[in-house]
Order: C-alpha cells, then structure tokens, then sequence
C-alpha cells in the first residue's frame, strides 16, 4: 500500500523521521490523506454541491463506487489533497515537494489541450519507506565512520581557556599556543570520544544488517 499505515506511524523510527521532514502539520496531512473516512466525506460533498458540473458528477459517482484501498490509494492534485484533507493548499504543496524529494511520493503531469494548463496528479509512496530509512542510515553511517577515521588518525589538543580543540599539526604552527588567547595548549585524551563512536557505529552496522 503507499498510503501511511498506523503501523508505520506507530513505528518511532519512522514517526520522527516524517516529523523531522514534514512536521506536525504534514503528519497530519498523511493521516487524513490516508484515511478512507475523509476521502468518503469529500466525495459526498462534491456530489451535494449545485454547482458541480456533469462531467464532474460522473467521475465522482465513479469515485464513489471504488474500494477503500482504490480510494485512498488514487492520485490527487494538490488542490483536491487540500479540499480533502482541509489542511492550507500551500502547507499541502510544501509537504508534497518535501516528500517528492526524500522519493515518499510521486506525481504525473498532464495537460489540458484546449487550455495548455498543466496538472500535477500526486502518489504517496510510503512504500518506499524502508528504502529510505536505509539509505539515511547508510549515509549517516558513512559520515560516522569518517569522523571515527579521524579522530583515530590524529592527537588532539585542547586550550583549557577558550575549549577550542585541534590536531597536532594545526598545534604545532602556533608553538602550541591558543591562536586565540595565547594560553598553551594541552593534550586531549580523546578515548572516551573514539569509543562512544565506534559503539555508536557498531549499532548502526547491526541494526542495517538485521535491515
């Protein structure tokens, strides 16, 4: 299903990532786009409205004949995600574009051939999810393991007045003297450091294996 299940939303890793990239607001735009509850109440109102057109009519009888999973799972232009969801058309729009570029949704563009006005016709993709999540982690891990390189490869030392932290090399340009305030430098045991991150790192690794 591409549509956001309460069993994803249920899942911690998956919840603060969708809070981080689309905040409390664009969390409840998912919800309420996924909810069949929504689509069904939208749709009757379209059908109660005066001033829908025939044609119109007729696609939202048809909408309204589809199975849950077909009506929550169709595409939708941004507006009509609006209208249904009744959540700000440019909240909408901002949601969308952030979970486009993260590949948790999709659009089709199509083309009015008497007007030239272009429609943008947009998926969930919450399906993709688990690809996501694990490419993130990838990355992440990657910039870990650098930083573990590093920190491995190089003495550190530190200015007890201004903390200000750096290699050897950098240390002995300035006579091992804080190029700031001029107080001598000391060396910064930095085992602590190399073992939290390979501790950290290691977790990672396991939980991308058992992915």
């Amino acid at each position: 299903m591409t549509v956001i299940t309460e069993e994803q939303l249920g899942n911690p890793a998956i919840y603060q990532y969708l809070l981080k990239l689309v905040g409390e607001e664009g969390l409840e735009l998912l919800r309420r786009w996924s909810d069949v509850e929504y689509a069904r109440r939208w749709i009757e109102a379209k059908l109660s409205s005066e001033d829908l057109k025939a044609s119109d009519k007729a696609r939202f009888l048809a909408e309204s004949r589809r199975s849950d999973e077909e009506l929550i799972g169709a595409e939708r232009s941004d507006e009509e995600i609006a209208e249904l969801t009744g959540i700000n058309l440019n909240s909408v729009r901002h949601t969308l574009y952030n979970l486009y570029e993260h590949r948790l949704a999709e659009y089709r563009r199509i083309k009015n051939n008497e007007t030239g006005w272009l429609t943008y016709l947009w998926l969930m993709r919450m399906d993709h999810m688990n690809m996501v999540l694990r490419n993130e982690m990838e990355v992440a891990a990657g910039k870990l393991a650098g930083r573990l390189r590093y920190d491995e490869a190089n003495d550190f030392y530190q200015c007890k007045n201004c903390g200000i932290t750096t290699t050897f090399n950098n240390a002995m340009t300035t006579n091992f003297s804080c190029p700031h305030c001029g107080t001598m430098l000391v060396h910064f045991d930095d085992e602590l450091i190399v073992a939290a991150l390979k501790k950290r790192l290691a977790k990672m690794q396991t939980a991308l294996d058992n992915a």
